[in-house]
């Protein structure tokens, strides 16, 4: 225990870093033998939510609130999940994307930890909705960001206008560093997966290692450089495809 009260979690207006310093198990509903830590949420001011599940062995998920699509990540630990007719056991760094309204199970194999992203989904002008989908990120093939081979981009989900959420991997060489600071319409939620480095958010600077949380208000000023001997990487989530006008319209009608 810090008497002190010392801690590097931040929350600003637009932004928040999220420490395992900080944490705090919450009941899951509906999830049997599982517990959660929620870091983003609306609370936050965040339009949607993201949380570590941690589920013991035999463990079993609950399903989302109605019209809510959900995505996880393995973080440690395997699980088996069923969606429609798939099937597949899902080690570290296996990830799976359950759309809205569509029953699927998830089951530890072992004590487990899952990041969690979940949102309300946003149909695509009345056209097809997204398929289930069941990876590995090691599977993945990784791009060059623009550019630079040192900075490693993994794209888990299908760019594709009935998706309406991004999960990516990035992962970076020792002194590699977004080529630009960011400012864009897209909301971020993201976790430190290995190494460390500095995170530009807003005009505030913020050493981040494995384990730390990232809220990212649309159009927060970011950057990033991965610092130290080994690579940095971290998960993100970003909303895509759809225009707010028109997708807040159709809520309010």
């Amino acid at each position: 225990m810090d008497v002190y009260g010392q801690t590097r979690s931040r929350l600003a207006r637009d932004h928040a870093l999220i420490t395992p310093d900080t944490h705090v198990d919450s009941p899951l509903v509906g999830w049997s033998n599982s517990t959660s830590i929620i870091h983003i949420s609306p609370e936050i001011g965040a339009r949607f939510l993201q949380y570590t599940a941690k589920m013991g062995s035999g463990g079993k998920s609950g399903l989302p609130g109605n019209g809510v699509e959900r995505f996880i990540y393995v973080d440690s630990g395997s699980v088996g999940v069923d969606v429609g007719s798939q099937s597949k056991a899902l080690g570290l760094g296996g990830f799976a994307f359950l759309p809205a309204n569509v029953e699927h199970q998830i089951e530890a194999n072992s004590n487990s930890t899952l990041i969690v992203f979940e949102k309300l989904y946003v149909p695509f002008d009345g056209k097809k909705v997204p398929a289930p989908v069941l990876g590995e990120a090691d599977n993945v093939k990784g791009e060059a960001f623009m550019g630079d081979p040192d900075a490693v981009l993994q794209t888990l989900l299908p760019i594709s206008p009935e998706y309406d959420m991004a999960i990516n991997i990035f992962t970076y060489q020792p002194g590699a560093t977004l080529p630009q600071v960011e400012i864009h319409v897209m909301e971020h939620g993201m976790q430190m997966i290995a190494g460390q480095g500095l995170y530009r958010l807003s005009e505030s600077y913020y050493p981040v290692g494995k384990g730390d949380v990232i809220w990212m208000a649309s159009y927060c000023p970011q950057w990033f450089v991965a610092m130290g001997k080994q690579p940095a990487a971290y998960i993100y989530y970003k909303d895509i495809h759809r225009d707010s006008l028109t997708d807040r319209q159709e809520l309010i009608q």
